[in-house]
């Protein structure tokens, strides 16, 4: 089905898009990643590589993974938003390891951190592969 193929050219889109700006962040501004950032870096980074697979072979099943690693994504996104937004959240857990995961290196508007955007991401992506039929 040709809406299928455009929802997943959406889902590879924003997948290449979030993981693009993963490492502009990290190599070019010289923003060291958290231990959280690295959890959903290892979630976001497989989604352009099996979204591409099935765009090039049509396969619809690819949306299972998407949903899945995209599932994945949300949770630890909002935990890590949590952790930078919600003082209570932050206090009562244990500290990441090396790099803090309540540090904010981005701040826009009081609320748009980095986990928010691959919260966002994932969320995206999630919804895009519910669109997609058999």
């Amino acid at each position: 089905m040709k809406n299928n193929k455009l929802f997943m050219q959406l889902i590879f889109l924003i997948s290449l898009i979030a993981t693009l700006g993963s490492l502009y962040f990290s190599e070019i501004r010289m923003y060291l990643p958290c231990e959280m950032c690295w959890y959903q870096r290892i979630i976001m980074y497989p989604l352009v590589i099996i979204s591409l697979i099935g765009l090039v072979k049509e396969d619809i099943n690819s949306r299972i993974y998407v949903r899945v690693f995209s599932g994945a994504g949300i949770l630890f996104a909002i935990y890590h938003y949590s952790m930078q937004k919600l003082t209570f959240v932050a206090d009562s857990l244990p500290a990441c390891t090396g790099v803090d995961c309540t540090v904010q290196y981005i701040n826009w508007f009081g609320f748009i951190t980095i986990p928010l955007l691959s919260l966002i991401a994932f969320i995206l992506i999630f919804t895009l592969s519910l669109f997609i039929k058999k």
